[in-house]
This record gives structure tokens, C-alpha cells and sequence, in this order.
């Protein structure tokens, strides 16, 4: 299975000891797969939707409501995957990209940053989500989040702070807002950096949740099997 990387960002320098780059952190929760990786964020696009079986969108520090050019041209780009049904997962940025290609809204939310490990309580089960568990516990860190829906979409979980913390468009598009991809270090240099910005008692209960288990191998089971037959 050939696999399009839509890089939307780059680790930052400072923190590539912890797992090297997002495309490496993708490599090692989804190895089995063939990946092409296409430099979005520096212009590098796919020549054609149909250049590989699926693609996943990976998550960014810029906002998907930004009118940059990049960012314009991938909403065009995913409106294109749509029309042709192709396979998609998006992820945190990805994942808001989704919605906002196709017609939902993305605004701050008003709870503020999300970061640390929060549990995804499951209320539609899908049969590509196998083995399955009710909740799931993966890393966040943002502070964007889905608003409003595109049309025929569905939820298919969330939590008290992100109702819309997972959900499907059709058959083959899938956004995730969480990240499965990123291991705790990296998040946890990620958010304790961005003290300024973030809520000092935000940091400290980020911190704390990280002694929790993570349930991001099963959810990168539930990936493959929604990318192979969605």
C-alpha cells in the first residue's frame, strides 16, 4: 500500500533527538505501509490524486483558516481526494484541514489548549476500529478544533474538552484530532515550552496525565485497517 505524507510542518531542530521528524514518528506507528512524502508546507505537491492508494495529512503550527498559499492549494487538494473518493486521514491540523476543505468550520476553542493524554470515550463504533475498546487514551496538543461539521459526516468520538475529537466524511476520509503519531517526550517538550501561551495549570495536568497508558499502538491498528478498507 503506497501511502502520500502531506507534510504540514517540521520538528523544530531543538527537539528532532526525541523521534526525529513527523514523517519518522509516522514511519514508526504505521510501518507496514510503502510512504511517499510530499513537502506541502514548502510547496511540494502531489502531481495527482490518484499518485498513491491514500494519504494522511499530518498536524501543523499554522491555523487551517489562515490564508496562506500552501494551505489554500491543500484545501483544494483535499476537495480533489473527496470528489475522487480517495483514502485520507487527517491528523490534528489534518484533521481540522478536513473540515475546512469541505465546508465545516475550525475556530479556538473556548476551553483553550488541549495537551497531555486524554481519554476518547467511542460512541459510534466502526468495523475497521479492531480490536475494540470503548475509550482510548492518546496525546493532544492543540488549541484549534472543529466546530462545525462538513456535510455527511459523522462523530465518532470525543471528549468533555473536544467533542470532535474523531470523525468520518463518507466512507474513506478520516480525521483524528489527537496525535497517535507523537510519543510523550515530544509532546511534553512541545508543551512546556510553550509556557507563554499555555496555562501554567494546563502544563502541570499535561505533565500528570502522562503517567498514564497510551493506547496509540491500538489506534494505529484501527488506521491501517480503515487506510487498507476503509
Amino acid at each position: 500500500m503506497k501511502i502520500g505524507l502531506l507534510e504540514c510542518d517540521h520538528v523544530a531542530e531543538q527537539f528532532r533527538h526525541i523521534a526525529g521528524d513527523y514523517k519518522d514518528m509516522f514511519q514508526a506507528l504505521l510501518p507496514a505501509v510503502d510512504y511517499e512524502f510530499f513537502d506541502v508546507i514548502n510547496g511540494h505537491f502531489p502531481d495527482s490524486v490518484q499518485r498513491c492508494d491514500a494519504f494522511i495529512c499530518t498536524g501543523s503550527k499554522y491555523s487551517v483558516y489562515e490564508k496562506i498559499d500552501w494551505i489554500l492549494r491543500l484545501k483544494a487538494f483535499v476537495r480533489d481526494l473527496y470528489t475522487w473518493q480517495k483514502g485520507f486521514l487527517g491528523i490534528c491540523f489534518g484533521h481540522q484541514m478536513l473540515a475546512e476543505a469541505l465546508g465545516g468550520r475550525v475556530q479556538k476553542s473556548s476551553v483553550g489548549w488541549c495537551v497531555g493524554v486524554h481519554s476518547f470515550e467511542i460512541s459510534r463504533q466502526e468495523n475497521w476500529m479492531q480490536p475494540f475498546q470503548s475509550k482510548v487514551n492518546l496525546l493532544m496538543l492543540c488549541q484549534d478544533q472543529v466546530q462545525i461539521l462538513p456535510e455527511n459526516s459523522a462523530i465518532l468520538a470525543g471528549t468533555a474538552d473536544c467533542p470532535v475529537g474523531m470523525f468520518k466524511v463518507g466512507q474513506k476520509m478520516l480525521g483524528i484530532q489527537a496525535h497517535p503519531e507523537f510519543p510523550k517526550e515530544y509532546d511534553k517538550a512541545i508543551f512546556s515550552e510553550r509556557l507563554r501561551s499555555i496555562d501554567s495549570q494546563k502544563v502541570k495536568s499535561g505533565i500528570e496525565s502522562l503517567e498514564l497508558p497510551l493506547d496509540a499502538t491500538l489506534v494505529g491498528e484501527w488506521i491501517m485497517n480503515f487506510l487498507r478498507n476503509p
